[in-house]
């Protein structure tokens, strides 16, 4: 299962680097669904999975282009190393903050081989957990020294989500700071 798993990713990292030399560059829309999640068009949008059910019940999964810009990145798709250490999946559907309410996931985004090393992560839930009122650093930072205030923040705004994706509300991070000036 892991060997198929690892063969699909290859396939699809090939097919992406040959749509980059037939279209110049990188465009949601026209990516694998494999590598859509986490991933950065040239333009420096945000990628985003979708979901839709088909009349005849089927589930079939598009990538699209979402309103969040990536800032100072274009051209991205996220590595395997980094989707393993901040523990997000490449067929994740939607972007939402759902997830920042999770113990473990929250461990895994702030430990230092996430935090440090994987700055298209960082900066797609810093700008989420900002468009909650919440500042990221400050969560971490809550998570290591065992604050149970803050987690107990993340967890009531968890419940009223914010998401991004097809017939969800839009956040626009624009007026959030980037993490690396925090």
């Amino acid at each position: 299962m892991a060997v198929a798993r690892l063969l699909l990713t290859i396939s699809a990292l090939i097919s992406v680097i040959s749509l980059q030399v037939v279209y110049g560059g990188i465009v949601c829309e026209k990516l694998p669904v494999e590598v859509c999640a986490f991933s950065v068009s040239s333009s420096g949008a945000r990628c985003v999975l979708e979901k839709s059910i088909l009349s005849d019940g089927n589930v079939q999964y598009e990538c699209q282009s979402s309103e969040v810009i990536a800032e100072n990145m274009n051209e991205l798709i996220e590595t395997n190393e980094c989707m393993n250490a901040c523990g997000v999946e490449r067929m994740t559907v939607g972007m939402s903050t759902d997830s920042l309410a999770e113990h473990g996931f929250t461990n895994k985004l702030c430990c230092p081989r996430c935090y440090n090393n994987c700055p298209n992560i960082i900066d797609l839930y810093f700008n989420l957990a900002a468009g909650e009122g919440v500042y990221l650093p400050r969560l971490c930072e809550s998570h290591r020294s065992g604050q149970r205030r803050m987690i107990s923040e993340v967890v009531s705004f968890a419940v009223a989500p914010a998401t991004i994706g097809s017939g969800d509300t839009t956040i626009s991070p624009t007026s959030a700071p980037s993490p690396a000036s925090s």
